[in-house]
């Protein structure tokens, strides 16, 4: 308990942000840092960190940081730049996203590359403005395989105080089963606009139990 409580401490004093399809205005930037914990029948604590990182570089050029570690000690850092491709208006947009970093498992670590090609999109209904982003991508792991990964994000982003949040993130690799997670949440907005706290449960494929995700999402 007492390390998930440092984690905490660790993610409080951190930003957010939100990847994608679009692109930071240059001279902006946001972080997301987010814990993410299930309880063993032993009493301990299984969790994950992460941290994500963007600032707009240029009016076409976002750059980050993305970054994420399990109580394990198995992990990745990946820096990326992403570029836009096309902009429908209504019909939402498109912008690719290439990445390059190290992935480890305790004390060993080998290269890491990521090509991303997101798709977003913006609606209205009748509760507030809302997206969908859907992210596909290539993931090559030098040391192991090529994943394939498929995300999916929905959410409302009215001025109210609550507002929902859905996450599906899936992987997979040949001779291998389908790694997914799911994560219905809840966004609540602080008073100055710029920070949102993000209340979610989690489920995936490698647990039969239910965990809980808190992030700290901060624009600056």
């Amino acid at each position: 308990m007492f390390r998930v409580l440092v984690f905490l401490s660790l993610l409080l004093s951190a930003a957010p942000a939100w990847p994608g399809a679009w692109l930071r205005e240059q001279g902006t930037a946001f972080t997301a840092a987010s814990i993410t914990a299930f309880k063993d029948p032993d009493g301990s604590y299984d969790y994950n960190t992460a941290l994500y990182a963007e600032y707009g570089y240029r009016p076409n050029l976002t750059i980050g940081l993305d970054f994420d570690e399990s109580r394990d000690y198995y992990g990745h850092a990946l820096l990326f730049a992403r570029i836009p491709v096309a902009d429908f208006d209504k019909w939402g947009r498109f912008a690719v996203e290439f990445g390059a970093g190290a992935h480890h498992r305790q004390l060993q670590a080998w290269a890491m590359y990521k090509l991303t090609l997101s798709y977003g999109k913006g609606f209205q209904t009748s509760w507030g403005n809302g997206w969908i982003a859907l992210d596909t991508a290539l993931e090559y792991r030098t040391h192991d395989a090529v994943f394939r990964k498929l995300d999916f994000t929905a959410g409302l982003s009215s001025d109210r105080l609550l507002n929902p949040l859905v996450q599906i993130e899936t992987a997979y690799a040949p001779d291998r089963s389908l790694h997914w997670r799911a994560r219905p949440s809840v966004m609540i907005r602080a008073r100055d606009s710029k920070t949102t706290w993000v209340v979610g449960l989690e489920r995936k494929d490698a647990r039969s139990d239910t965990g809980l995700k808190i992030a700290l999402w901060n624009e600056f």
